[in-house]
């Protein structure tokens, strides 16, 4: 069977060459854990670069009363959170604006992943069919305060490369149609970049309780597993609290 084609066919030459890791701050889940916000950024040989997951809207720091208003306590609160834990602030410790962004991807549409997706709404947006079927994004729970910004999407529904060393990976369960990342670097090795399809080291033995669906979760789940053990790949969970401290943030990198 033919791989499908890249939804980036303009990056489809490009091959990775640095990972970046963005701190989106710290959030306290009223289920009683304090995790860590990641996003990341990769940067091409050609000089692209693509942003996988945008963190909380920037306008939760301007005025909190944005996040009481969308529900966000009925999650967790966020914990010392200022302009520097943003996309704006992680990407101008890049020296980067989000004008600087050619392409995003979206691992799914919870409000950690999706928030700054209207500032990057320029450059195409990478994500599966599934989520973005949905009419807004699935923010937590019932909530629904965001719409889905104005943008050029490339749906996938099907495993595949974008460019050379970044290989997209449909992960559903945790939602229907989230999305893993197998990202090759030459000294670092293969990354699995998992993001809430294993949130955690202990969900797949508590059984996957934050996924929409446990059962897709844990399939989705074994897949990472066996391409862990079969690439000798580094597997980065969506928020494990003990990976998170050690991880390297920007503006250093991985290669």
């Amino acid at each position: 069977m033919t791989a499908p084609a890249s939804p980036l066919p303009e990056l489809a030459d490009h091959r990775v060459t640095r990972l970046f890791v963005l701190d989106f701050g710290l959030f306290h889940v009223n289920a009683g854990r304090t995790i860590g916000i990641p996003g990341f950024l990769l940067e091409t040989d050609q000089g692209a670069r693509i942003l996988i997951d945008t963190g909380f809207p920037d306008a939760y720091v301007h005025d909190p009363a944005i996040a009481e208003r969308d529900g966000l306590p009925r999650f967790g609160q966020l914990v010392d959170h200022s302009h520097d834990s943003t996309l704006t602030g992680q990407l101008a410790r890049l020296g980067l604006a989000a004008t600087d962004i050619t392409a995003t991807i979206l691992t799914h549409s919870h409000i950690d992943h999706v928030g700054g997706l209207p500032l990057v709404a320029h450059a195409p947006v990478v994500m599966m069919q599934a989520e973005r079927a949905e009419p807004r994004p699935l923010y937590f729970g019932s909530a629904r305060p965001m719409d889905w910004p104005d943008a050029d999407y490339r749906l996938i529904t099907a495993e595949g490369p974008l460019c050379h060393g970044l290989t997209l990976i449909p992960t559903p369960g945790h939602t229907i149609g989230h999305l893993s990342l197998l990202v090759t670097l030459d000294q670092t090795g293969p990354v699995l970049i998992a993001a809430d399809a294993i949130n955690r080291a202990s969900e797949p033995a508590e059984g996957f309780p934050d996924a929409d669906d446990p059962e897709t979760a844990r399939r989705s789940a074994e897949r990472l597993f066996a391409l862990e053990r079969d690439l000798a790949a580094w597997l980065l969970w969506g928020h494990e609290p003990t990976q998170w401290p050690e991880l390297l943030k920007a503006p250093a990198f991985y290669a």
